[in-house]
């Protein structure tokens, strides 16, 4: 079949050897000739994935002015530049870039997922051609090359096996899960997902034990990590649910001043009640006060202020609106391993003949008791059962400021940890047993086996597998210091009882002979005679706040579905040990993958945990779930997680043992891999939220207060009790620094008992709306009241002018502890006392507004004159006064209904 035709190719894995040669127009045994591979190379490219186009500095830097409150402020500021307010236009102008650049350096984000794969591919490769083996740069490799890997290679493209002696990979960057996968020749079934393709060798994961030959399928992008590469790049990331809601309510905001700014102008040049280029001014005005500039920048300040809450609980936030969709978050779906888990195997339990010890401690780290249910854990069955797990074992463990990692198979490292729980030294007993011989782990017949010679000068041979495989090789058993017939009845009972507590079940038997016989293979492995020395249980356990974690989150109103690379019936038994229903419902990602839009749909609605999940599958059910209205955190750690990271509405990777590339494409990235982590980032996402919007509670009123001011103007015919200037002074400054204090608010006492807020309610609900207009009210009447009576009392116009923004400012700083609590009453000692920043920032801002009416160049740039005693008194008394309406206007809400947050 000529070459072209591999497309039309059924899937590589379910082919026989052969047959995948012929559709390649291979040779399973000499390889390709260089011409050949010089040729194809041309045909289909370099072994490498296409990078990913970024956005360019000038699109990112355009990206920053289309927002429609932005472009009203430019309009603004040209209006006033051409009728001769220079000044004026500066100063917003100056306002608008510094929002702008505020962006653009929050924004930094660039697809870096994909640059990260490209280096997930191997540089150089072992190549058989013209039937020599050589070393190449693996991007030289094409479609029908032979490749040879061995143990520790990073496996350079996908190859579909063609010889394999006792081999496995690590498929971890692309499945999730950590054990070794044996692999052999035999097609696999056609609808096999990635984990159960035993024939292919994928590009990016790594060669475990023994060694291979296999024929290059696919390079490059179109490879199975290049797929998923695609996948990445053709995702769409969303906007949380508040900058959702915040682009909306511009919209509104923005149509609502154009329209209320045309009305203004066209009332009063219509009316006459003001000259035109006056009434430019009071329309500019108009803009520039019901825009609240401050807003982005509290924002992005009140995110920052989670950014570093979170970094210090061990959550590194890449995106920072993820923080404000942490608050919003509905479900977590999250991987089993090393979230939930320790992703540490633990050897839990021993059986003997006469005994059954349970092993203390989680993890590598050889600290825990050994406690047996009737008899002794020392005694010397129990300890020819341990010995044995650590001489027939190559894993070590390596220790690190008290942090203990596995080097080697994580099962076999899970013995060696039994083994110094026990109190023997692994090292010392290598020594004392030299090994003669071995046969590495076979994947196909499921045993280790290892010759070692005793100090007597017999030979002893372990061997160490498959329960079922050793039970039919043994014919004795260890009891105490001595032998007895085999009782295998009683081993199959223990074996149940093992695997019904969802333990990974290893068995071991010895035998003791003079040495090898003539002929003898697999170190005499037919000749029987061994006697079985036990089984050890094992198990990645969870962590030990991952309950606790769990009940927390859904205390909280959210939703946890756990996402696993294991079996429906293990993925049970782990569920209902991290505190998921009882009656969890369990879906096969197979049986997902094959469920139309709808189907899929319903399932995904209901389900608690999903096992067997592929790229797709995941991908799908953040999709779905966000049909649904819901808001996803998705936790992952491979490559396979990355599509699924990118789309939800907070990405989270696993930092310690999670890949770059699943790092790059997350939002945020956990350095503990602690679910209980991902909860204590929800909570703080939560705080900051409520704090954002107190925030918008409190910026705005002061926006409608000094519009409000600025109609009665022109409607009335009186002169403008604030200039353009003098409301972006408020709105920048005054204004500003005291919203910041609130973005430092404590949590609310019920911050994780209570539901999620919906994703589909408005940002400024109808209680905030009326809380809003009913303050903007009430300092609106207050400011622009106190400048009329001023003008009434003959003031210059400058002192009217200084004296309505002073009793602006001051009703800002006595809303400032209303706004704190907006649903519950501030008529305590908390109210004033619980934030330091806001007094800090109240009397910080009493000190800048005696500079803004007193100090000369700030009374030159604004306009502003100094104030007699009797006016000041006047302010502080409207400003204790505006704290006591507002106060009255929560208690009688209060008994009318409850307040929506």
């Amino acid at each position: 079949m000529p070459i072209e035709d591999v497309a039309t190719a059924p899937p590589w894995h379910r082919l026989p050897p052969a047959e995948a040669a012929l559709r390649l127009d291979a040779d399973a045994d000499r390889g390709l000739d260089e011409v050949e591979a010089e040729a194809r190379l041309a045909r289909f490219g370099a072994n490498r994935l296409k990078p990913a186009a970024g956005r360019t500095l000038a699109a990112r830097i355009a990206g920053q002015f289309r927002d429609v409150l932005v472009l009203v402020l430019v309009a603004a500021a040209a209006v006033s530049f051409a009728i001769g307010e220079a000044l004026d236009a500066g100063v917003i102008m100056a306002v608008v870039v510094a929002n702008a650049a505020i962006g653009l350096v929050q924004e930094g984000r660039a697809e870096r997922a994909l640059a990260a794969i490209g280096h997930m591919l191997s540089a150089e490769a072992r190549v058989v051609r013209d039937g020599r083996e050589r070393i190449v740069a693996a991007e030289t490799l094409v479609p029908g090359d032979l490749v040879a890997v061995e143990a520790g290679d990073r496996i350079p493209a996908d190859l579909r096996l063609v010889e394999t002696v006792r081999f496995s990979t690590e498929e971890a960057a692309l499945t999730g899960e950590s054990a070794p996968v044996a692999k052999d020749i035999a097609p696999a079934a056609e609808g096999a997902i990635v984990s159960d393709r035993h024939s292919m060798a994928h590009a990016g994961t790594f060669a475990v034990t023994g060694r291979a030959r296999g024929l290059v399928v696919a390079t490059g992008s179109a490879t199975e990590i290049g797929r998923i590469s695609r996948m990445i790049e053709t995702v769409e990331a969303l906007d949380t649910p508040l900058f959702r809601k915040l682009l909306v309510f511009g919209r509104w905001l923005t149509a609502i001043v154009l329209a209320a700014t045309a009305l203004l102008f066209l009332v009063g040049w219509l009316g006459g009640t003001m000259p035109p280029a006056e009434m430019f001014m009071a329309a500019v005005g108009l803009a520039v006060a019901a825009i609240p500039e401050g807003l982005p920048a509290i924002v992005t300040v009140g995110l920052a202020i989670g950014v570093e809450r979170m970094a210090a609980r061990g959550a590194i936030i890449r995106r920072m609106p993820a923080i404000e969709a942490l608050g919003a978050v509905t479900v977590i779906a999250t991987d089993k391993t090393g979230t939930l888990t320790v992703n540490e195997m633990t050897t839990e339990r021993i059986v003997t003949a006469s005994d059954r010890i349970a092993i203390g401690g989680i993890g590598y780290a050889p600290v825990g008791e050994l406690t047996a249910e009737r008899g002794d854990s020392d005694s010397q069955e129990v300890a020819a059962l341990i010995r044995a797990a650590a001489l027939c074992n190559d894993a070590s463990l390596d220790e690190s400021d008290g942090r203990y990692a596995a080097l080697g198979d994580p099962v076999d490292a899970a013995l060696i940890t039994l083994a110094l729980k026990s109190g023997l030294d692994p090292e010392a007993l290598r020594r004392d047993h030299r090994r003669e011989d071995q046969v590495p782990f076979d994947p196909a017949a499921r045993i280790m086996i290892v010759a070692l010679r005793e100090p007597s000068g017999m030979r002893r041979v372990t061997v160490k597998g498959a329960p079922e495989r050793l039970l039919a090789l043994a014919d004795r058993e260890r009891v105490g210091g001595a032998d007895r017939p085999i009782r295998r009845e009683a081993w199959f009972d223990a074996l149940d009882d093992m695997a019904a507590k969802g333990l990974r079940i290893l068995a071991l038997a010895e035998r003791i002979d003079g040495g090898p016989e003539p002929g003898e293979t697999d170190l005499g492995l037919e000749r029987g005679g061994f006697v079985f020395l036990g089984l050890a249980g094992m198990r990645d356990p969870e962590r030990a706040e991952s309950a606790a974690a769990v009940a927390a989150a859904r205390r909280a109103g959210i939703r946890v579905v756990m996402i696993t690379g294991d079996h429906a019936a293990t993925a049970r038994a782990v569920a209902l040990r991290v505190g998921l229903p009882a009656d969890a419902k369990v879906i096969e990602g197979t049986t997902l993958d094959g469920l139309g839009r709808e189907d899929f749909a319903r399932a995904a609605a209901g389900a608690d945990v999903v096992a067997r999940a592929t790229p797709e599958v995941k991908l799908r059910l953040v999709e779905a779930l966000q049909a649904q209205g819901e808001v996803v955190a998705m936790t992952g750690d491979g490559v396979n997680d990355a599509p699924a990271l990118k789309r939800a509405d907070v990405g989270i990777a696993m930092g310690a043992k999670g890949t770059e590339v699943a790092r790059q494409a997350a939002a945020m990235v956990i350095t503990d891999d602690d679910f209980s982590t991902i909860v204590g980032a929800v909570r703080a996402g939560r705080v900051v939220t409520d704090n954002l919007i107190k925030s918008i509670l409190y910026i705005l009123p002061t926006n409608g207060a000094e519009a409000i001011g600025l109609i009665a103007a022109v409607l009335v015919g009186f002169d403008l009790p604030m200039t353009a200037l003098q409301l972006l002074w408020i709105n920048l400054v005054t204004e500003s620094l005291l919203s910041l204090a609130l973005a430092f608010d404590p949590a609310e006492p019920n911050v994780m008992r209570r539901p999620p807020r919906d994703p589909k309610a408005p940002l400024v609900t109808p209680l905030l709306l009326w809380r809003i207009l009913f303050v903007s009210a009430l300092m609106g009447a207050a400011s622009t009241g106190l400048f009329l009576w001023e003008r009434a009392q003959g003031a210059d116009l400058a002192v009217a002018r200084t004296v309505a923004v002073n009793a602006l400012v001051a009703a800002e700083i006595a809303y400032l502890f209303n706004a704190r609590h907006p649903a519950g009453s501030s008529l305590h000692a908390e109210a004033f006392l619980g934030n330091r920043l806001a007094l800090l920032g109240a009397a910080v801002l009493i000190g800048v507004q005696v500079a803004f009416t007193v100090w000369p160049p700030l009374q030159a740039l604004f306009g502003t004159a100094a104030l007699d005693g009797r006016q000041m008194l006047t302010i502080a008394a409207v400003a204790v006064a505006v704290f006591f309406v507002a106060e009255a206007e929560k208690a009688v809400l209060r008994r009318l209904m409850p307040f929506g947050g």
